[in-house]
């Protein structure tokens, strides 16, 4: 159970995803006092993943929700504690003479050390028709509202790795999917590439955006042009995915660290950020590759950091 909220912390992992998780298992595992707080109105962009099949030792695949689950179910064994909330803010304070971070969420925590692990939500295209058809034929997730829409056509939006794998996901309900894609040609993995062109129930429009996104109590249909030539075409659909990338949740970090110009973590070769006494890993920050074999080695390295980190604090560097 956790402790009171005065107590101090030796670590404070923002974010349930597999880079926060892994940190908390390699900081409970050092002995450190350890608490992750997991948001209450956010989840893993991993949990509604469908399958996972890159994913080292586990050539059968698995979900995304029960992988985080036997993380969770590890950092559990070995001490990390665990609470759900949403992270308001963080202050640098002073505690017996150390430097110190609270930790506002639904009360405050003080720590000597945080690990940002508040990875990143869905993008939004920004056209008219999304913000009212959200949850009415607009969705970013696939895996939670594909079943909705067995024996329809749909559209999916984007040509990477996500929008191809749901694309694929979506052809066990849709009867047709109608991937959009602003390229002549794909940035997904060639593996998917490949099983997307042989799938009889996508196709492709290559070259266009999404101009608008219409219906009347739900999505009926889009209007697309094509930017080659400017053509406008309507087409009937019954959902619209969008799979336009993400965008970071890094607001509470503003003007506390440094962020690259789309909002992600700066961090070092050892994952520590500007802050000093925050470090961060996962798809909150700064990187070439977000999978969760990479937010698993960004979670180790920044717990090690924060070990380290806090073991000069209190004089036991070995």
């Amino acid at each position: 159970m956790p402790q009171k909220s005065d107590s101090l912390y030796d670590v404070l992992i923002i974010g349930g995803g597999p880079a926060g998780y892994t940190a908390g298992i390699y900081a409970a595992r050092a002995n450190l006092r350890a608490l992750l707080i997991e948001g209450a109105t956010t989840v893993s962009q991993i949990t509604v993943t469908d399958m996972i099949e890159n994913y080292p030792g586990m050539p059968e695949g698995i979900s995304g929700f029960e992988l985080v689950q036997r993380f969770q179910n590890q950092a559990e064994k070995f001490g990390l504690e665990i609470t759900r909330g949403d992270v308001a803010s963080l202050v640098k304070e002073t505690h017996a003479g150390r430097e110190t971070w609270k930790v506002a969420a639904e009360k405050d925590y003080r720590t000597l050390t945080v690990i940002a692990a508040t990875g990143a939500n869905w993008r939004k295209i920004g056209v008219p028709g999304e913000e009212v058809f959200a949850g009415k034929g607009v969705s970013y997730c696939a895996t939670c509202d594909g079943p909705f829409y067995r024996n329809q056509e749909v559209i999916a939006i984007g040509g990477g790795d996500t929008a191809i794998q749901e694309a694929i996901f979506l052809t066990h309900f849709a009867d047709k999917v109608t991937v959009i894609h602003r390229r002549d040609r794909l940035r997904a993995a060639k593996i998917l590439q490949e099983r997307a062109f042989a799938n009889s129930k996508i196709e492709f429009l290559w070259d266009s955006v999404v101009e608008e996104i219409s219906g009347s109590n739900f999505v009926e249909g889009v209007r697309v042009k094509n930017l080659k030539t400017g053509e406008l075409k309507d087409i009937s659909a019954a959902g619209v995915f969008v799979f336009a990338g993400l965008t970071p949740n890094t607001g509470i970090f503003r003007g506390m660290m440094e962020l690259d110009k789309n909002g992600y973590i700066i961090t070092d070769g050892n994952m520590r950020t500007s802050a000093k006494g925050i470090f961060a890993g996962g798809d909150c920050t700064s990187k070439l590759l977000r999978q969760v074999v990479t937010a698993c080695g960004d979670g180790a390295t920044a717990a090690f950091s924060a070990q380290l980190y806090v073991e000069a604090l209190k004089g036991e560097t070995y």
